[in-house]
C-alpha cells in the first residue's frame, strides 16, 4: 500500500515549491493560534472553556492539519505512495477543510444567536436599546452556582452547550462520517470493481464546496444584519464591533466563494490523485493559491487578528502580580465568574466584552 519507489519526485518544481510555501504559512498560523492559546490560558485559568479558547483551538489544529496534508503529499509523491493517490490522501485533504467548516459554522451560530436574542429583548421592551440587547443581555451570564464553581475544576466534563452549538457538532460528526464513507468506497475502488475512485471523490468535493459556498452566503448575509442592527448604536465599541462583523463577513464571502468555484470547476482539491491529472504549473498554482491560501489561510488569520486582544487577569493572577491591577478600570472584569464556550461572550473575556466575534 504504501510501495516506495526511490525520490524522484513527479510534482512539478513550481507545485514542490509552493506546497513549502503553504506548509510554512499553515505551520506559522498553528503556531500563533496555540501560542495565544497558551497566553489566554495564563491570563485566567479558573475560566473555563471561552469562545475565544475554542476558535483558537480550531484554528491551530486546521492549519496543523493542513501543514501534514502538505509535507505528506510532497513525501508521497517523491516516495511514490500508492495508498496515498486514493483514500490516505483524501482522508488527509479532506479532514482540515472538515475542521475549518466547523469553525466558520460554530461563528455562523454565535451570530444566529445574537441576532435572534436581540430581536426578542426588541420585541420584550421597545424601549431598551440595541446596544443592551445585544451587548448586555445576550453577553451576560447568570449568577454563578454550585455546578459554575464545579465547572472551573472540570471544564470538560461539565460544558454546557447551547441549541444551535449542538447543530454545528452534529453536522460536523455527520460531515465527517460522510467523509470516512466515501474515504472507504475510495479504498474499494483501488481494486479493479465498478467503483470508480476519482469520481467518487469527485462527488464529495462537490458537495463539500456547495455546502462552503453556502456557508460564506450565510455568514455574508448575518453579518449584514448585525452591522445594520449595530448601526443604530452611538457609541466606539459599536463602531469597533461593526468594521470586524463586516470584516469577517467580506472575507468569509470572498474567500469561500473562490475556494468553492475552484472546488467545483477544476480538480484543484485532488490534485493528491496527480497521477491521472493533466497540470499546469503556473495555471496550477494559481488555482492552488486561490483554493488554499486564499480559501482557508486568509480566513483563519482573519480570525485571529479579530481575536487577538487578551482577557483581563483574574483575582488570582492580580494578586500575584499587583503591578498590572492599575490597568484594570473596569471593576467587573475583577469578579470572577466561570464560563462556558458557549456563550455569546463574557465580562471577563475582552475579546468578548460586547463583541458579536
Amino acid at each position: 500500500m504504501f510501495e516506495e519507489k526511490g525520490w524522484s519526485c513527479s510534482f512539478p518544481e513550481e507545485l514542490v515549491g509552493l506546497n513549502l510555501v503553504f506548509a510554512c504559512f499553515d505551520v506559522l498560523i498553528a503556531i500563533l493560534a496555540f501560542t495565544q492559546l497558551a497566553r489566554i490560558r495564563s491570563r485566567n485559568k479558573q475560566l473555563g472553556w471561552t469562545r475565544q479558547k475554542v476558535f483558537h483551538i480550531l484554528i491551530g489544529t486546521t492549519n496543523t492539519g493542513y501543514f501534514i496534508y502538505f509535507v505528506l503529499s510532497l513525501v508521497a509523491a517523491c516516495r511514490g505512495w500508492l495508498c496515498w493517490s486514493y483514500s490516505c490522501g483524501f482522508v488527509a485533504m479532506a479532514f482540515p477543510r472538515i475542521l475549518l467548516f466547523a469553525t466558520f459554522l460554530l461563528l455562523l451560530s454565535f451570530w444566529v444567536d445574537l441576532c435572534h436574542q436581540a430581536d426578542d429583548e426588541e420585541e420584550e421592551d421597545d424601549e431598551q436599546g440595541f446596544l443592551e440587547a445585544l451587548i448586555q443581555n445576550s453577553l451576560n451570564r447568570p449568577r454563578s452556582s454550585p455546578a459554575d464553581s464545579r465547572r472551573s475544576c472540570y471544564p470538560f466534563r461539565l460544558i454546557h452547550v447551547g441549541s444551535r452549538q449542538k447543530i454545528v457538532i452534529l453536522v460536523t460528526f455527520l460531515v465527517f462520517l460522510l467523509m470516512m464513507t466515501f474515504a472507504v468506497l475510495i479504498w474499494i475502488g483501488m481494486e479493479e470493481n465498478p467503483i470508480d475512485s476519482s469520481t467518487v471523490s469527485r462527488v464529495y468535493v462537490d458537495l463539500f464546496a456547495t455546502a462552503i459556498l453556502l456557508l460564506g452566503g450565510a455568514l455574508a448575509c448575518y453579518g449584514l444584519l448585525l452591522c445594520r442592527k449595530m448601526r443604530n448604536v452611538r457609541s466606539e465599541r459599536a463602531s469597533s464591533e461593526i468594521w470586524k462583523v463586516a470584516g469577517l463577513a467580506i472575507v468569509s464571502l470572498l474567500s469561500f466563494t473562490s475556494s468553492a468555484l475552484v472546488a467545483l470547476f477544476t480538480d484543484i482539491p485532488v490534485l493528491y490523485h496527480w497521477h491521472e491529472l493533466h497540470i499546469d504549473g503556473v495555471y496550477t498554482s494559481l488555482l492552488l493559491i486561490l483554493y488554499y491560501f486564499i480559501g482557508s489561510s486568509v480566513p483563519s488569520a482573519f480570525v485571529l487578528w479579530v481575536m487577538r486582544e487578551l482577557p483581563p487577569m483574574s483575582i488570582a493572577n492580580t494578586q500575584q502580580e499587583s503591578t498590572t491591577v492599575t490597568f484594570i478600570t473596569d471593576s467587573s472584569a475583577q469578579i470572577r465568574r466561570p464560563q462556558t464556550w458557549t456563550t455569546s461572550a463574557s465580562s471577563q473575556n475582552q475579546v468578548s466584552r460586547g463583541s458579536p466575534i
